[in-house]
């Protein structure tokens, strides 16, 4: 089974939700993005996930990656 990164969006009624990839619900919703944010890092950081933060427009600002990396994966042989 294929890992789904977190997306933390704007929501229609100006809060901030966190989403699964695919998801048409939010996982939960936040007064500020900032809360969205650290909800989204521990649970993506947890299950080994990438996160994506976007703006109110909802172009990406920021993409962080909390799943092994190749190199670590390299240097485990």
């Amino acid at each position: 089974m294929s890992k789904r990164a977190r997306h933390v969006i704007a929501s229609p009624s100006g809060r901030w939700s966190v989403r699964l990839t695919g998801a048409s619900r939010a996982s939960k919703t936040f007064d500020s993005q900032a809360a969205a944010v650290k909800y989204a890092k521990e649970s993506a950081k947890k299950d080994g996930t990438e996160l994506y933060v976007h703006r109110r427009d909802g172009t990406v600002r920021n993409k962080d990656s909390y799943g092994a990396s190749i190199d670590t994966a390299r240097d485990r042989r």
